[in-house]
């Protein structure tokens, strides 16, 4: 058989020939494993779009973030994948031409900066959600979350784009059987600049959460109680020892009687989205799940590209010395893994999806109680 003319360019010609002998076992493994990940990475990122797009109860700043990660993890599982499948079934053999290698290299280096650039993005919101949730809901409107999104994928494009020029070349390698950053040593390729990019992100990312677990911790610590009388003038309970509830009340629309002497000037608010306005614990909690998810998400995306780019500081760093091929598939595997467990980590997760999948996709409608207007804490 005459080797496809890109591999002639391969400087592990010897390693090429060790990865023809791979055990049939090992190949029916990658691609049962594979084919797994494909069907489930665009089946399960494909119905949480459907389920984003339809319900309009998720037609807000989290979810449409969220939107955007599913239709990128979509774009790697659907056009990338295929691409690897292919090569395993034909022996680590590259069947395509050096341009499609590159254009698939190129959308499968854009997922991975994407997914790690909104993620950046997303705890980021997450901290305004909870540290500064009046900001955040008066400015995170649908405009600013599609500005959001276009500035990640610019920002991904300009880092994925530059070694299609050969910047830090894109071209197959037999051992992951895929098209993907040659990384040589640091004195011989600028891939590591690209690789420490990365590496900043996923930390600065981890960061942000952990200020906002601190954030979060600090407003839990129980403070002495301290009675103070409060005034009142006709049932109206204002001054230092008033909880304030009185006046919320008023200003809800649920006050009677004569204005509060420190609420004067001020309308009563009998509107449902004044009455909304008070729900503020249930919000606070649903803000905290929504967190969750998303931090769940960065921990599993941190997790299965761990070992890969492990495996690429290796190549950078270490000289003579070659990854262990076991290691290596495994690593290269569990990235591919990172696109199909979005899907997964929404629904047992996020309480608020599983209910709106079960409404909306499954048909599967329950009665409900009615909310009160408004919640005393």
């Amino acid at each position: 058989m005459i080797p496809p003319p890109s591999m002639a360019n391969y400087s592990h010609a010897g390693d090429h020939t060790i990865l023809q002998n791979v055990s049939p076992l090992a190949t029916f493994l990658k691609l049962t494993s594979l084919g797994f990940i494909i069907g489930v990475g665009v089946v399960g990122n494909l119905l949480i779009s459907i389920l984003l797009v339809k319900d309009k109860s998720l037609h807000r700043a989290p979810y449409y973030f969220l939107l955007d990660l599913c239709a990128s993890d979509i774009l790697r599982s659907a056009i990338c994948f295929p691409f690897v499948f292919t090569s395993v079934k034909n022996g680590s053999v590259l069947t395509y031409s050096i341009l499609t290698c590159k254009v698939i290299a190129f959308l499968g280096v854009l997922s991975c900066f994407h997914t790690a650039f909104m993620l950046f993005c997303v705890s980021v919101t997450r901290y305004l959600a909870i540290a500064h949730h009046r900001f955040y809901t008066k400015r995170l409107t649908f405009w600013t979350c599609l500005a959001v999104i276009c500035m990640v994928w610019t920002l991904s494009v300009a880092m994925a784009f530059p070694p299609v020029l050969d910047v830090g070349t894109y071209t197959f390698i037999p051992e992951e059987d895929q098209c993907t950053f040659q990384h040589r040593s640091f004195r011989a390729n600028d891939s590591l600049g690209f690789m420490l990019l990365l590496a900043l992100i996923l930390l600065a990312t981890q960061l942000v959460y952990l200020k906002l677990i601190f954030f979060v911790h600090d407003r839990r610590k129980m403070k002495p109680v301290q009675f103070v009388p409060a005034v009142s003038q006709n049932w109206t309970f204002h001054g230092p020892g008033a909880s304030g509830q009185a006046a919320a009340n008023w200003l809800a629309g649920f006050g009677r009687g004569p204005t509060p002497p420190t609420l004067l000037g001020i309308r009563q608010n009998s509107n449902a989205a004044g009455r909304r306005r008070l729900l503020v614990l249930d919000e606070f909690k649903t803000e905290k799940r929504i967190s969750r998810m998303f931090y769940i998400m960065t921990f599993f995306f941190l997790a299965l590209w761990g070992p890969y780019l492990v495996a690429c500081y290796w190549r950078v760093f270490a000289r003579g010395s070659v990854v262990p091929r076991g290691y290596l598939t495994a690593a290269v595997w569990m990235s591919f893994a990172q696109a199909g467990v979005n899907p997964f980590i929404c629904i047992f997760s996020n309480r608020e999806l599983r209910r709106c999948f079960s409404t909306t996709l499954l048909y599967c409608r329950k009665s409900r109680l009615p909310r009160e207007p408004y919640c005393v804490i």
